[in-house]
């Protein structure tokens, strides 16, 4: 594993925890040698987390859309800054560029983008491993949806636990690099099984 996919909001959040977390991921980055891929902005939990890698003497490399440019101030500060055509470009680009992908707290944005790369990894589009940085409790209510999901028969075990959760930044780093992703193919098994 050489870099993690962050996903997170452009905005601070209502609590001083989140850019403390997100500062507090950065630096775990960094010691693990582990470079950041992210949405390329200046702004929000985006800017606290590449400030704080680049700070450290880490590697950033944003990923954004022209139109996002001014909006989410694109970041001129960073190890590589690549300006693509549109979001799906912007996707594809941080999913090729990364090993793994960690979701802060954010907002539909960032959820899309947890949702996407969660889907692929359950359909076996790619073996990298998918998380969440519960910060604060952040995340315990998509925890218990999913967790319904698989209680009403829409989604199996095996596939809630690709989703690899925990508070601590190290830990989730540790838990990212040891992971080992399912072996089941989805579509191998008899419909009522998934």
């Amino acid at each position: 594993m050489k870099s993690v996919c962050v996903f997170c909001g452009s905005s601070d959040g209502a609590k001083p925890r989140y850019a403390e977390a997100a500062q507090a991921f950065g630096r775990a980055l960094v010691e693990a040698d582990l470079a950041l891929v992210y949405g390329g902005g200046k702004v929000g939990l985006m800017g606290v987390i590449a400030d704080t890698v680049m700070a450290e003497g880490g590697r950033a490399i944003g990923v954004i859309p022209e139109l996002l440019v001014n909006k989410e101030v694109g970041h001129n500060g960073l190890t590589e800054l690549h300006v693509v055509p549109d979001m799906h470009q912007r996707k594809k680009m941080m999913a090729d560029l990364a090993d793994g992908f960690v979701a802060l707290p954010g907002g539909a944005g960032t959820l899309e983008e947890l949702f996407e790369v969660y889907t692929w990894a359950q359909l076996g589009y790619h073996q990298k491993p998918v998380a969440l940085l519960n910060i604060d409790g952040f995340y315990d209510p998509l925890i218990s949806l999913l967790q319904h999901t698989v209680d009403e028969g829409f989604m199996r075990q095996t596939y809630f636990d690709i989703l690899q959760i925990d508070a601590d930044p190290v830990a989730l780093i540790a838990r990212l690099q040891g992971y080992q992703p399912p072996v089941s193919d989805k579509w191998a098994l008899k419909r009522e099984e998934v």
